[in-house]
């Protein structure tokens, strides 16, 4: 048996978290909902200082 849709949980999310305004929460599609709560982030996370520190000095600004 499928679990029920987490209304709550979405609820919470796109209007407390994210702080959409109603009218454009419900006119979200499921995929537009799940990328803006970040769904689709990478699993390892972000990068630490020392990785940051590298690619700045492989790709420094110009």
């Amino acid at each position: 048996m499928a679990e029920p849709f987490p209304w709550r949980a979405a609820i919470h999310t796109g209007l407390c978290t994210l702080r959409l305004p109603p009218a454009t929460f419900w006119a979200l599609s499921p995929m537009e909902f799940a990328a803006m709560a970040g769904a689709f982030a990478p699993a390892e996370g972000f990068p630490t200082r020392a990785a940051l520190d590298d690619l700045m000095t492989r790709f420094p600004d110009r």
